[in-house]
């Protein structure tokens, strides 16, 4: 099936990225493959990661179909856009439709894109993660690709205004070096070195941003800024 939306969708974001001068640097591009089923697993910071998350895709030449809530499917400006990219519906309430369209989409040679996290982290560290990807994977046998971004947040994140406009604001894209996982292995353990190696990429990312004030909202606490910790978002829930 012919890619009739997207590509316009991709052309129009990197106008729209060079406009407001964004600093994007992507790194571990090379650990997308070019050809063949694969799962990005990316953290989740932002509204807008999907954007981003497929950018560091981008030089592989691949096409992200992004597993998202239902609920963006019903938007009459999104939910065409995101039907005509082809992205996965996700029901939370009856998940196994959504589960098997990423598996076909996978065993066709698609990348799937997956936020394991499910919601946006307003700690701005990872949090626990669900096993879907890790289990996506080991079934049809596709490299589980680990992403992190950082920087997304600053334009639109939970509990702030979105602020679109900003210019010349660092965007850090890094990819990390496949897991291979098989039916054998445990979903959970996965998922668990999933994480680890998430956390780690996000940290270096963090501390290596080029800004670094202290203070403001879209830093983690333990680097300075005044998001909450994930210890009181758990209490409040």
């Amino acid at each position: 099936m012919a890619d009739l939306v997207y590509p316009p969708v991709i052309a129009l974001a990197k106008t729209m990225f060079r406009l407001l001068n964004m600093r994007i640097t992507v790194e571990g591009a090379e650990h997308v493959p070019t050809t063949g089923g694969a799962v990005i697993a990316c953290n989740h910071v932002s509204y807008l990661d999907f954007i981003f998350c497929g950018l560091g895709a981008n030089r592989s030449k691949r096409l992200v179909r992004f597993m998202a809530k239902d609920s963006i499917f019903r938007h009459k400006i999104g939910g065409p856009l995101m039907r005509g990219m082809r992205h996965i519906p996700v029901d939370r309430d009856a998940g196994m439709a959504s589960y098997k369209s990423a598996l076909e989409n996978l065993k066709a040679g698609e990348v799937v894109g997956v936020f394991p996290e499910a919601t946006i982290s307003q700690s701005f560290t990872v949090k626990d993660m669900k096993s879907g990807a890790a289990r996506l994977a080991a079934a049809t046998g596709t490299p589980l690709v680990p992403m992190v971004l950082w920087g997304t947040q600053r334009f639109w994140t939970k509990g702030h205004p979105k602020n679109l406009t900003q210019r010349a604001v660092p965007i850090t894209i890094i990819a990390g070096e496949p897991l291979h996982p098989t039916r054998k292995d445990n979903a959970d353990a996965v998922t668990a070195e999933l994480r680890t190696r998430m956390t780690t990429m996000l940290d270096r990312a963090q501390r290596e941003y080029p800004h670094q004030p202290d203070g403001v909202f879209w830093q983690p606490a333990h680097l300075g800024g005044t998001a909450p910790t994930p210890e009181s978002l758990l209490a409040a829930d």
